[in-house]
């Protein structure tokens, strides 16, 4: 009898363990072949004032999208932190064709901060095999210990998911869990390594697999938050994947709080804002950080706001919260530029979050002047690297050329800073 009671105990504890290794996924019956290795949990902010962060990774980190989410978002939301971003992403590229390119590519530009996203190429659109998940952590491996050797922290990307096989590859093979099963094998090799190397870990994969799969069962098939082609994802998938390394990178979300106390008609605020004046009916400010702005249907896969509803970007990641203290009426139409909103009292002495219910919002134009000016420097790092580096000019004289690009380059950069100006803005109150 007491040898019966210790199995059983010995076998709760292992069913435990075991469950306690893997992350917890939605019980519908599609996810139960899926045993995605717990990931390392986020500590703490992983950026530092003056960082230079270095995107790198294949065609989808190419598209220059989820790249440039990043870069405005550190832009307009963290500006305080002054980072500079250059993306180096390359069409087709495996894991080790980054590790022979980094070098001349980009340590020469002294990142102090890198994040990495392989994998999709590197499982070779077919169901995992060993050679395939040993070629991946090898140079993964040494990637990693190449930047930690240049003083680099680096955040390692998992890969994010397929939605269909891709009509390009012809030697894709298996089924498309076949593929997603595979790219899983990978995603475990990342958390092992961000493990085994202490470095960061963004879980691109998870977000994509389970976001995708219930943004289907709400919006239907023809949503692919892959993209239509199954691999490169459009705008929703593209936040989806900024969302995996904002979080990875640490960032809190806390662009700002306004706390109007009607009882008083004062108005107080958090770093990044300024009260010009202050009424029990209105609130005038100006801002030097901004929330993440934008618009667009929720159930179309080329909208960025559509990649906000999939994953909690704004509740984890976009902050602007108006709170009221001393309600007098049981609700009030908040009026924002030029949309007006209506919430409980209760609601609004708990805080709401206007970067969240305003699509449009007195930030827009200007938050569009520095996203535009983002891609435009993001474009041109991609001639700078591939056309340049790599053609005729960069094989006759590299060192010349690279200095020629970064004269080039610089007004890019300087354009963003330039376009980044205080937004003055107006809260309006009535109580209904």
């Amino acid at each position: 009898m007491r040898h019966c009671l210790s199995l059983v105990l010995s076998l709760t504890c292992l069913i435990r363990t075991e469950a306690a290794e893997f992350e917890s996924l939605p019980t519908d019956s599609y996810f139960a072949v899926f045993k995605p290795l717990r990931a390392p949990a986020a500590d703490g902010l992983w950026l530092r004032p003056g960082d230079r962060l270095a995107i790198c990774g294949d065609s989808i980190t190419e598209q220059k999208m989820y790249s440039r989410i990043i870069e405005t978002y550190l832009a307009v939301c963290a500006p305080e932190l002054g980072v500079e971003v250059r993306q180096f992403g390359w069409s087709g590229e495996r894991a080790p064709g980054f590790l022979a390119r980094m070098t001349n590519d980009v340590l020469r530009f002294g990142p102090t901060i890198a994040t990495t996203c392989y994998g999709m190429n590197d499982h070779r659109y077919q169901p995992s095999t060993e050679e395939i998940r040993r070629e991946y952590r090898a140079s993964s491996e040494a990637v990693i210990r190449a930047f930690k050797a240049h003083g680099v922290r680096v955040i390692q990307g998992a890969p994010g998911t397929v939605g269909k096989m891709p009509h390009w590859v012809q030697e894709a093979k298996g089924t498309v869990t076949d593929l997603n099963l595979g790219l899983l094998e990978l995603r475990n090799i990342d958390v092992t390594l961000a493990q085994q190397e202490q470095v960061g870990f963004a879980d691109v994969y998870l977000p994509m697999l389970v976001g995708g799969y219930q943004a289907q069962q709400r919006w239907g098939t023809d949503y692919m938050i892959t993209g239509k082609d199954g691999v490169h994802p459009d705008w929703a998938g593209q936040l989806v994947m900024a969302y995996a390394f904002l979080k990875a990178l640490g960032l809190n979300g806390e662009i700002g709080t306004v706390t109007l106390d009607l009882e008083s008609g004062t108005a107080t605020t958090t770093a990044g804002h300024r009260v010009l004046s202050a009424t029990a009916e209105r609130i005038d400010l100006e801002s030097a950080r901004y929330p993440f702005c934008a618009a667009g249907p929720a159930d179309q896969d080329g909208s960025i706001r559509s990649g906000m509803a999939v994953v909690p970007f704004n509740r984890e990641l976009n902050r602007f919260v108006l709170r009221l203290e001393h309600p007098r009426a049981e609700q009030y139409r908040i009026t924002w530029g030029e949309q007006s909103h209506v919430y409980p009292a209760s609601a609004l002495e708990a805080g709401v979050n206007l970067a969240d219910d305003f699509q449009t919002n007195p930030f827009t134009a200007a938050f569009r002047r520095v996203d535009e000016a983002v891609a435009r420097k993001q474009a041109y790092e991609t001639r700078q690297i591939k056309e340049l580096f790599h053609g005729p000019e960069g094989r006759t004289d590299l060192e010349t050329t690279a200095q020629l690009t970064e004269r080039v380059r610089q007004p890019l950069v300087a354009a963003i800073r330039g376009e980044f100006r205080p937004v003055s803005h107006t809260l309006h109150l009535k109580p209904e």
